[in-house]
C-alpha cells in the first residue's frame, strides 16, 4: 500500500486525553514513535504528513464511530453517510450535533441523547426514533462478537462507555472541515485504492478488537491499572519480534513501564495498540475486514481490520 505515515489517535472530548502513536516508513521498515499528545487538531494532518520524507499517503485512525446505523440512515432519506456529513449541522439538520436535554426534544434531526443524567432511559431514544429492536441502533461492526460485548450505540451520550460525544467532536473537528480533501474509508472505496489516490485517508479503529489479536486475555485485567498494563503489555513483545520490519525501540520502555503511572497511561496504551493493528492491515498481514454489504459501505462504515467471524 502506498502509505508513508500511519497514526492512531485515542480520542477523547478532553484534549488532554487525546494521545496518538505514529509509525513512519523508512525504506522497507517502520519507525515507531512513543505515544504523544494529539495537539491542535486543525493542523494535525499537515503536521503528521510532514514527518515523513517518503512519498505516500497518511493513514489516520480514530477510535470514534464513523458512520450511522442503517435503521437511522433509511429514515433520513439522504443518499449516503458522506452526503449526510455535508448536511448535518445545516438547514433542517442545524440541531443535529446538539444533544437533546429532554426526551421530547429527541428527533430524527436531533438524535443524540441525553445531555445530562436524571430520569433518562435508552427507551426514550427508541421511542422517539421509532425503533422497536434495540439492536437496530447498533451498526453491524458494533454488535457483540465472541471476543467482546456490543459497543454502546452511537446516539446515547451518557456513561463511561458512551461514544456519541466523541463522535460529535471527532466529526466536527477532524472530518467535516476536510470532507472534500480526505479519503474516508470504507465509504470511498478499498483501503489500497484510497491510499494510492488520496494524500490522507481516515479510518475508524477500535483497540478493544485488537487485544485478542495481540494475544491479550479477555478478562482478569484492566487497562486503567498500571500494574495490569505492565503485565498484559508484555504479550506485545513476541508480536513485535515476529515483525522485523517494525523498529519499536521507542515503544519498549513504555511497554516495560506499563505506559506510565498517570491517568493518561490507558490512553497511551490504546494509542499504541491501535497502531499495531493498523500496521498489520497496511502490511497485508490482516485484511481490512469490511464486508461486501452496500449498507455498510455506504452508511454504517466499519472498524479497520475487524472480522465478524473471529473466534474467541
Amino acid at each position: 500500500m502506498n502509505v508513508a505515515v500511519v497514526a492512531h489517535c485515542d480520542w477523547s472530548m478532553d484534549r488532554k486525553k487525546r494521545w496518538m502513536a505514529v509509525a513512519i516508513r523508512d525504506g522497507v521498515r517502520w519507525q515507531m514513535h512513543a505515544p504523544e499528545l494529539v495537539g491542535d487538531t486543525s493542523t494535525l494532518i499537515d503536521r503528521t504528513k510532514a514527518r515523513s520524507l517518503e512519498k505516500g499517503a497518511l493513514l489516520l485512525g480514530f477510535d470514534f464511530p464513523i458512520g450511522v446505523p442503517m435503521a437511522y440512515a433509511r429514515a433520513t432519506e439522504l443518499g449516503s453517510f458522506r452526503e449526510a456529513l455535508a448536511s448535518f449541522g445545516l438547514g433542517i439538520w442545524s440541531d443535529w450535533y446538539s444533544v437533546a436535554d429532554h426526551r421530547s426534544r429527541i428527533s430524527l434531526h436531533r438524535p443524540f441523547y441525553p445531555a445530562r443524567p436524571g430520569g433518562t432511559q435508552r427507551a426514550h431514544l427508541f421511542d422517539a426514533l421509532g425503533v422497536t429492536d434495540p439492536h437496530a441502533l447498533l451498526r453491524l461492526c458494533e454488535r457483540a462478537t465472541p471476543d467482546r460485548q456490543a459497543a454502546c450505540m452511537l446516539f446515547w451520550t451518557l456513561g463511561g462507555n458512551q461514544v456519541g460525544k466523541g463522535a460529535i467532536t471527532g466529526w466536527r473537528e477532524m472530518i467535516v472541515p476536510r470532507l472534500n480533501d480526505i479519503g474516508l474509508w470504507p465509504f470511498d472505496g478499498r483501503l489500497a485504492d484510497l491510499l494510492d489516490t488520496r494524500s490522507c485517508v481516515i479510518a475508524e479503529t477500535y483497540p478493544g478488537d485488537v487485544y485478542r489479536q495481540l494475544g491479550m486475555p479477555r478478562g482478569g485485567w484492566s487497562k486503567r491499572r498500571q500494574g495490569d498494563r505492565q503485565r498484559i503489555a508484555k504479550v506485545m513483545m513476541p508480536w513485535l519480534s515476529a515483525r522485523p520490519d517494525l523498529d519499536a525501540h521507542a515503544l519498549l520502555p513504555l511497554i516495560e513501564d506499563g505506559f506510565g503511572a498517570d491517568k493518561a497511561g490507558e490512553d497511551r496504551f490504546d494509542a499504541a495498540v491501535g497502531l499495531l493493528s493498523m500496521l498489520d492491515v497496511v502490511d497485508g498481514r490482516r485484511d481490512e475486514g469490511v464486508p461486501d454489504i452496500d449498507g455498510v459501505r455506504r452508511w454504517e462504515g466499519w472498524i479497520l481490520g475487524h472480522h465478524r467471524n473471529d473466534a474467541a
